[in-house]
């Protein structure tokens, strides 16, 4: 054992970084939380969050710490993308990279945190250039969330605690960036049995009012673990 050890010393080291594609529904829009890099290289240009992993953390403890050190919040729905290791990804050295998508509800992220670490919210549709091949993960970040939001009720993890079914319908219209047809949504959402009406109405957005709903957190995840085929009419 100790002469394979010893072996190791023979071979390079690299370093192995996180990066977090963190989504959040805000206002009828999918948005993505990015910064301006403080620090060379690519100084002063947007990027994803992310850090690098510590000898003593495994790869998803090390996502989580950058995730909570970033937001704050615990328990966020998280997973692994896909790794990227080109040769020259990284001008500053051979960095390892495995990117990570993360959903956050964006009501229940502190401003606070926004103005220590630089943060903004921006819309996917309106996303400027990102450094290395952050854009890349990107792309491959809202194929992997469109891809669950088909097949997992993933979609509420990223609005508030009480929503209308527009609100709904809109976040699923920001996930598959396309428009969804009104009737076809009530009927398939209302079919999957996981919603809960409450007497309240939403006054705020329209006149009439729509009602409020809770999802029933039993029938949710009974449904998230067996998956189901949330396919809706495109308008």
């Amino acid at each position: 054992m100790t002469s394979e050890k010893n072996n190791y010393s023979e071979h390079p080291k690299f370093h192995v970084a996180l990066d977090c594609i963190i989504f959040g529904f805000d206002k009828g829009e999918l948005k993505l939380l990015i910064h301006k890099r403080r620090f060379e290289p690519a100084k002063g240009h947007w990027s994803l969050f992310g850090g690098f992993m510590k000898e003593d953390e495994s790869l998803e403890e090390a996502a989580n710490r950058i995730l909570q050190e970033l937001t704050g919040l615990e328990k966020i729905y998280m997973e692994e993308l896909q790794t990227y290791g080109a040769i020259e990804r990284d001008p500053a050295g051979r960095v390892i990279s495995v990117a990570y998508y993360a959903l956050i509800p964006a009501h229940k992220y502190s401003e606070a945190y926004s103005n220590q670490y630089g943060a903004t919210w921006v819309s996917i549709k309106d996303l400027p250039p990102l450094i290395m091949d952050h854009d890349v993960m990107v792309e491959k970040g809202l194929t992997r969330l469109q891809w669950r939001a088909s097949t997992q009720p993933i979609g509420f993890r990223l609005l508030p605690r009480e929503f209308t079914i527009p609100q709904l319908q809109s976040l699923y219209e920001a996930i598959y960036q396309s428009k969804l047809d009104k009737r076809n949504f009530r009927k398939k959402i209302i079919s999957m049995d996981v919603l809960i009406k409450l007497e309240e109405k939403d006054k705020i957005h329209s006149r009439k009012g729509a009602f409020l709903y809770r999802f029933d957190k039993r029938k949710y995840e009974k449904l998230g673990d067996g998956g189901y085929n949330f396919t809706i009419s495109r308008v």
